[in-house]
């Protein structure tokens, strides 16, 4: 009979009952209660009240009972880790059991009870079955380490279980060093830079030795751990290669894709001359096909596997084409892999072939299959120049059928091939411009405006076609809206008398009727480019097009290369490294192919210095008052230079208009040094101090870091907390938070960055707009490494008031682009004034009163601070760690008043009377300042500090 009996009894009571037989003298009774036990715990009742009865039957000769109680162990242990050490006698007693059978299941147990309490007990029975003698023992007591890492680490250290583990690869038996070598792996997973597994010539010779003879899951550990090796030369690699290829012929396909890995990395380190290489690529396309024959979950994890393969390699299957063909009865998502990878393999040899396939798979009913294979030959047109033709007949045919999807997809891929060979094929525009009417896909109906407003001069009717486009302009999509918009500019330019009235309906359209800030843009620089200088509009917005690339899809060439490490795996089949979605603690280590000595990749400089045209002036990042398009595409954020080379001239002014706002409205009624025009440039002088202010300077604004007199920072600067500056989302997934900071007499700008991306952020740099101080960086932003995806990296960046002004609005707000290899990213951010409080900013007692007297009344300001606890002389201590300086204090019946001064780097002195009344929470702060519009900031930074 079989063991189901046990989960069909619903009767009352039952705990009780099988208390008394768990406790029953009986072998028999006792053994068919524990089944009860773990069929009640198996449908998710809890019998955990059962504890003690169940672990008093483990004294027992009985494998069957002794596996079942130990199951149950395992499920309750962390629930009842008191009732769990009572266990610990007979797991130490089993560890010495005659039987390896019972000593294997004991230290495969201990390893799965998670309970902090039982652990150390467990070190001396581990440590005796890792040199058990029966291999069993050994291999089961190998991967225990791996799981008593995991619960403690240090613990494992101490006991010198590493060790151990390291001595097992030189094990005699095949499936000791096996999971040894997974045991080791897992914990190098956790701790990336431990090198634990300290692989040489002499450990690899071993683990190829036990390569022949493992079980296939040990085979792939091992294979897995090859992988992560790096050869001394090309003699090795090959060596290598060679034992590692019979596992090629391997029944089991984990076991092919991580032999494919091994191969794929080494060959690598080898000469492409070599006889041996051209033997390998043979090799490698037979495992592969055969993948294609299993059933077709397998078949797409191999498909995704050999997608990455072709793109690093496509000479290994180049001779396949065939095996990729398309059955009647595949899934869709082989299907589109399928053809994925045919447009990958298409070359002047196949074409033929893959094009009379491609056209009978555009018949299908299956309608996204129908479109990847129209956009297919569109591919295939635009990767094979002497299949162009053809490509473009086949797609005239495909319109000819009227089905409505296809023409759609057609005129897409078509669009594609005017920009890859212009002046070719436009004698098919006529065809193309008979179906417009049919047009309902964004995509589509863009394309085809594109190819209206490219060859406007051939069209008779083009205003016609694009005037019907007109009538529902706002019902369409963003997408035909911006392509509409630069189509009627074009034929503008090419018929000017006959689309006047066209051009202007469109512009009046996207600019005064649209609410969508691109289409807006776009219309507003289209029309000023035409109001001022139609030459210049000809010159933009007709220039002659980049050809587009053959392959647009294609993986970036740093990530392929950690995917190719990763074959066999998620990764393979995500085609994102691990980093993108594997989450937890663990460090992920980003793998790369080795390269083979004297291949002449030098790494990339960090030292831009001696870079050519280091010493230009670098552009503007934020468009200035006369530069309306602002080339933001291919900006040179260099760092600000400290020559004083002859500033560029100004730009041409278009329409005369402030992007920015506000002008260069002078801040504090001081000169601006510079002409408007100059925008950020860094060669334009400080703004000098308002003369009004009688204050004595000191080291003025030459002195670049406001070092004055050479005041050290006091202790008990307020930093305040860092904040979300640049969101992910708005960053292309870099993440920038960050804060400001004074630290001995230098400005700091402390940045957190983070990689959220998939890929790898390179080559960064910073750039600030206009301020009010004339914030500018004192230096480049120095990233130390690529920020790989998923790293946290701290940055400091210095700061000196030497830069442009412009009065903003808060006063206090920064306007700031970053770049990187991705993009230029902007956001603005406030700084606390008290970052500009320099060191020499205490005035004499004397000076202090006559200047008090000298600023009018009305430039006065008050304002209080409610909560905060400190006496006087607390807060005077705290708020000089700000540079706010106490000249004097007095106390009027229990109310101290500190009287306290503070200069800003521009030279503006600002005075305080702080009022603490002894036992109440308010204090009042009475600011003066010849410079009112500071007074707010500066309390900001009085409330700031003091609750901090």
């Amino acid at each position: 009979m079989t063991d189901s009996k046990y989960f069909t009894t619903t009767k009352k009571g039952e705990i009780f009952e099988l208390k008394a037989e768990l406790n029953s003298d009986k072998k028999e009774k006792k053994k068919e209660a524990v089944k009860k036990v773990i069929a009640s715990m198996t449908v998710g009742k809890d019998v955990s009240a059962l504890f003690p009865d169940v672990v008093n039957c483990m004294q027992t000769d009985n494998l069957e009972l002794k596996k079942l109680v130990y199951l149950y162990l395992m499920n309750y242990a962390k629930s009842q880790p008191d009732m769990a050490i009572m266990a610990v006698n007979t797991f130490v007693k089993d560890c010495e059991d005659p039987n390896p059978l019972i000593r294997a299941l004991a230290v495969r147990t201990m390893g799965c009870i998670r309970v902090d309490k039982i652990t150390e007990y467990l070190c001396e029975p581990l440590r005796k079955c890792l040199k058990d003698e029966d291999p069993y023992v050994r291999k089961t007591a190998a991967v225990c380490v791996a799981k008593l890492h995991d619960i403690n680490a240090q613990l494992v250290e101490d006991q010198g279980f590493l060790d151990t583990l390291k001595d097992l690869i030189s094990d005699s038996n095949p499936m000791v060093v096996a999971n040894a070598v997974a045991a080791l792996s897992e914990i190098a997973e956790s701790h990336p830079n431990s090198n634990l597994l300290d692989l040489n010539p002499q450990s690899i010779n071993k683990l190829l030795t036990a390569l022949n003879e493992c079980t296939e899951w040990g085979q792939i550990f091992i294979l897995d751990c090859l992988a992560n090796y790096t050869p001394r030369d090309d003699r090795e690699s090959q060596s290598i290669c060679e034992r590692v290829t019979p596992r090629l012929s391997h029944a089991n396909s984990a076991v092919v894709l991580s032999a494919v890995k091994v191969l794929m990395k080494f060959m690598e380190m080898l000469p492409k001359d070599l006889d041996y290489y051209g033997t390998l690529l043979k090799k490698l396309a037979p495992p592969l096909v055969t993948l294609l024959s299993a059933e077709p979950e397998l078949q797409y994890v191999a498909l995704r596997n050999i997608n990455l393969i072709v793109q690093k390699r496509p000479e290994i299957l180049k001779h396949e084409m065939k095996v990729f063909f398309v059955k009647y009865n595949d899934p869709i998502y082989v299907k589109l892999e399928k053809l994925d990878i045919m447009i990958r393999l298409a070359s002047q040899a196949n074409i033929a072939q893959v094009l009379a396939e491609l056209k009978e798979y555009a018949t299908e009913v299956d309608v996204d299959f129908v479109r990847k294979a129209v956009r297919a030959i569109g591919r295939c047109a635009i990767k094979v120049e002497q299949s162009a033709e053809r490509c473009v007949s086949t797609l005239l045919d495909l319109i000819q059928t009227k089905v409505n999807y296809v023409v759609q997809e057609a005129i897409v891929v078509i669009k594609d091939i005017f920009r890859k060979y212009p002046n070719k094929y436009e004698s098919v525009i006529a065809t193309l411009c008979e179906n417009l009417d049919s047009l309902d896909e964004p995509e589509a109906r863009a394309a085809m405006i594109w190819i209206v407003g490219e060859y406007a001069e051939r069209i008779d009717n083009a205003d016609e076609l694009l005037e019907s486009f007109l009538e529902g302009f706002h019902d369409e999509s963003t997408q035909v809206q911006l392509q509409l918009l630069t189509a009627i500019v074009k034929l503008f330019l090419k018929k000017p008398t006959e689309t006047q009235e066209l051009v202007q309906q469109v512009l009046s359209l996207a600019t005064q009727d649209s609410d969508n800030p691109d289409l807006r843009d776009r219309g507003y620089i289209y029309w000023r480019l035409l109001s001022t200088d139609p030459v210049a509009a000809k010159e933009v917005v007709l220039a002659e097009k980049p050809l587009i690339s053959e392959e647009t899809d294609l993986i970036e060439p740093t990530l392929l290369e950690e995917l190719i490490c990763h074959i066999g795996t998620l990764a393979s089949v995500y085609h994102k490294p691990p980093s993108a979605f594997v989450e937890g603690s663990r460090g992920v280590q980003h793998k790369r192919i080795p390269i083979r000595s004297g291949s002449g990749e030098s790494s990339e400089s960090q030292d831009t210095g001696g870079a050519p045209g280091a010493t230009e002036a670098p552009a503007a990042v934020i468009p200035s008052q006369g530069d309306l398009l602002g080339d933001l595409l291919n900006l040179d954020l260099t760092p600000p230079t400290s020559a004083a080379g002859a500033p560029p001239g100004p730009p041409m002014p278009m329409g005369g208009m402030d992007l920015l706002g506000g002008g260069l409205d002078s801040l504090l009624g001081g000169d601006i040094g510079g002409s408007p025009s100059m925008g950020s440039g860094f060669g334009a002088p400080a703004a000098v101090m308002p003369s009004s202010l009688n204050a004595p300077v000191g080291g003025g604004l030459g002195d670049l870091f406001d070092l004055g007199g050479g005041v050290g920072m006091p202790m008990g600067t307020f930093v305040p907390p860092k904040t979300l500056w640049l969101p992910a989302m708005k960053g292309k997934g870099l993440e920038i938070m960050g804060t400001f900071a004074r630290r001995a007499g230098v400005i700091q700008m402390e940045m957190t960055l983070t990689n959220k991306a998939m890929s790898v952020m390179t080559d960064f740099a910073i750039q600030f707009n206009r301020n009010s101080f004339g914030l500018a960086p004192a230096g480049p932003l120095q990233v130390p490494t690529p920020l790989s995806p998923n790293q946290t990296i701290d940055v400091s960046l210095p700061l000196n008031t030497g830069g442009p002004v412009m009065k903003m609005e808060p006063l206090n707000n920064l306007q700031v682009a970053v770049k990187n290899n991705i993009d230029v990213f902007y956001f603005s951010c406030q700084y606390p004034i008290s970052m500009l409080f320099v060191e020499d900013g205490k005035m004499d007692r004397q000076v202090f009163l006559a200047t008090w007297k000298d600023i009018p009344n009305e430039n006065e300001a008050q304002f209080q601070i409610n909560d905060c606890h400190l006496n006087s002389d607390a807060a005077s201590n705290k708020l000089q760690g700000s540079n706010v300086f106490t000249i004097a204090k007095r106390t009027v019946e229990g109310q101290d008043m500190l009287y306290q001064s503070m200069k800003l780097t521009n030279g503006i002195g600002v005075l305080t009377e702080l009022r603490v009344q002894t036992g109440s929470p308010t204090y009042t702060v009475s600011l003066k300042c010849r410079a009112p519009e500071v007074s707010q900031c500066v309390f900001q930074c009085y409330e700031a500090a003091l609750k901090n």
